[in-house]
């Protein structure tokens, strides 16, 4: 399936990464098994309440390194990252609600196809509807967001259609319970950063958060939308995709480009990548 000759450094934002973000968090971990992983993983340099930049950088140089590294990069962050997720399971004496295991394939698989439809709803509401061939070309390549993990090639679906069917079937295991959705809350509302973000930038957060989650994960989360919100949120993408139509690629990319050059010199070094 994979297509190496596909640049998507153009469509590739790394503002959009900061806008969209907490929207596409809420709803990989709107799968109970995916949020109760996170939320109760006793790896604790990775956990996005104590230490917010290292999981942010984390979880950037990831994308980049999916989407815009080598074989042999995703091949070396696929090692280090399954270093963190091997501890991250159900205990024999765990008291967890729901079991979990961060190398199962299949919540990995929810997780990448989270990311995929993230960057195209991204695209469509900032650039506007994309054609048939750009659209299956980038579907193509964002099978690595799982495969640069545990989930097979053969496992990610093979068109968009297929897609559409697992994504409308895949909604039916979204549940989000009272203690994930209050973790998901603090951190969409910096929950986990200074006082002075939890007023207007985190008003503004919930605000974008919102408006990239789809109808049926803002009820899961209990957050209210009208219809001026709509139309506030529509401008602001009209805004932004101007913007960004205007950038030079390097721009549009950064921290990914950043960030995988960082990686690139931790390899080189023997620093560890996560």
């Amino acid at each position: 399936m994979a297509n190496n000759d596909f640049d998507i450094r153009p469509y590739m934002s790394g503002l959009g990464g900061n806008l969209a973000g907490m929207a596409n968090i809420i709803m990989q971990l709107s799968w109970p098994g995916v949020g109760y992983g996170v939320m109760e993983s006793k790896v604790e340099s990775g956990s996005a309440m104590k230490h917010p930049v290292k999981r942010a950088r984390t979880t950037y140089s990831y994308i980049a390194v999916a989407l815009l590294g080598t074989d042999a990069e995703r091949a070396a962050y696929r090692r280090a990252v399954n270093g963190q997720h091997a501890r991250v399971r159900n205990e024999a004496d765990s008291k967890s609600p729901v079991p979990y295991r961060a190398m199962d394939p299949r919540l990995q698989l929810w997780v990448a196809a989270c990311l995929y439809y993230g960057t195209v709803d991204y695209l469509q509401k900032t650039q506007g509807p994309l054609d048939a061939q750009l659209a299956d070309a980038i579907y193509v390549h964002a099978a690595r967001f799982g495969t640069t993990l545990q989930v097979r090639e053969d496992m990610w679906p093979s068109s968009r259609q297929a897609f559409d069917e697992y994504w409308q079937q895949s909604l039916s295991e979204v549940s989000i319970d009272d203690a994930v959705r209050d973790y998901l809350t603090a951190l969409m509302r910096y929950g986990n950063g200074p006082d002075w973000m939890q007023r207007r930038p985190a008003d503004f957060n919930t605000f974008v958060t919102t408006g990239f989650l789809p109808p049926d994960f803002r009820k899961h989360m209990h957050l209210d939308w009208e219809d001026e919100q709509q139309r506030r949120f529509d401008r602001l993408m009209r805004c932004v995709g101007a913007v960004e139509r205007r950038l030079p690629v390097p721009v549009l990319n950064f921290p990914f480009n950043a960030l995988l050059l960082d990686v690139r010199r931790r390899m080189r070094k023997g620093i560890a990548l996560v």
